[in-house]
């Protein structure tokens, strides 16, 4: 059976309603109305089937988690609080009702753990589903990609490396039974965010949506300064072991997935004394250094 666009948009308004004073006017009207501060920190990012996602690996509920992480996690490395989401969604039409539900429902769910509120979006048909979402957050001082200075140290608000593990787990189609098999499986389809990682006192930072190195490299050149990797350093992280054991069994470098894969969502900073995982420092300079790996990395790009 068809869907009918007015029966999607009302299980939405039932989805998404909420009585938080923050939204003026919510979905059904032409736009919504809400509060935004002095100043936005206004993002977007898209999700195209196939490319970032695949039916047959993910849950509805997962892929609406992962396209919203993807959005919150750009306005935390602003330094920022994500208040509002758009999702504009193009459906082939042969979806049904139930797995449009839970992909509201993922997308309410990684909203809510953000704070934030989902306001509006739109609904088209297509070939593939594609999903494109607008986050709007708010920040004092924004953090930028230019801020790192010599003397600082290089951190991670979590270890890297579970999304791509999970990749490979799917892609070679090998099945493990074990708790790091399914860590990693998770972390693929539907990223966790670090929202309890205090990175306010940061000097630069970024979402390492694409890989460590390449966004170490883009802090570098932003702030015409050299990034020095540490591998011993990441070495000593808490869930290495259990990340290289995985890496072992399937016969990869492990530091392919921290250094090369993408799609954690974990924050990379610069600064003195912060928390979570130093691995590295920020010396005069410029680009990257102190990567010794097994082969050349390969990183992920759209048009490769």
């Amino acid at each position: 059976m068809g869907l009918i666009e007015r029966d999607v948009v009302t299980a939405l308004q039932k989805i998404f309603a909420t009585a938080d004073p923050r939204l003026k006017v919510g979905i059904g009207d032409d736009a919504a109305v809400v509060a935004t501060q002095s100043q936005s920190i206004i993002t977007s990012d898209m999700a195209v089937e196939d490319v970032h996602f695949k039916l047959e690996w993910s849950s509805a509920f997962d892929i609406g988690r992962k396209i919203t992480a993807a959005n919150v996690a750009d306005i935390l490395s602003m330094g920022g609080k994500c208040d509002y989401l758009t999702a504009s969604v193009a459906l082939t039409g042969n979806e049904t009702m139930q797995w449009i539900e839970n992909l509201a429902r993922g997308m309410k769910h990684e909203a809510d753990s953000a704070g934030a509120l989902i306001v509006g979006g739109d609904i088209a048909r297509g070939p593939k589903i594609v999903i494109s979402m607008t986050a709007v957050g708010s920040a004092q001082s924004p953090i930028l990609r230019s801020g790192a200075q010599v003397g600082d140290d290089l951190y991670l608000s979590s270890l890297t490396g579970w999304s791509a593990a999970g990749l490979e787990l799917l892609t070679r189609e090998v099945s493990i039974n074990s708790s790091m098999a399914e860590r990693a499986l998770s972390e693929f389809s539907a990223p966790t965010l670090d929202y309890t990682c205090d990175f306010s006192k940061a000097t630069a930072m970024a979402d390492v949506s694409d890989s460590v190195l390449i966004q170490a490299e883009q802090i570098a050149e932003a702030s015409a300064v050299q990034i020095k990797l540490d591998q011993s350093l990441i070495s000593q992280a808490s869930e290495f072991a259990e990340l290289s054991s995985l890496a072992d069994e399937l016969k990869v470098d492990v530091f392919q997935w921290i250094l090369v894969g993408g799609e954690d969502h974990v924050l990379l900073a610069t600064g003195v004394n912060l928390p979570g995982i130093r691995i590295g420092s920020v010396l005069a300079g410029s680009g990257v250094s102190g990567v010794e790996m097994k082969k050349a990395p390969v990183s992920w790009s759209h048009f490769q």
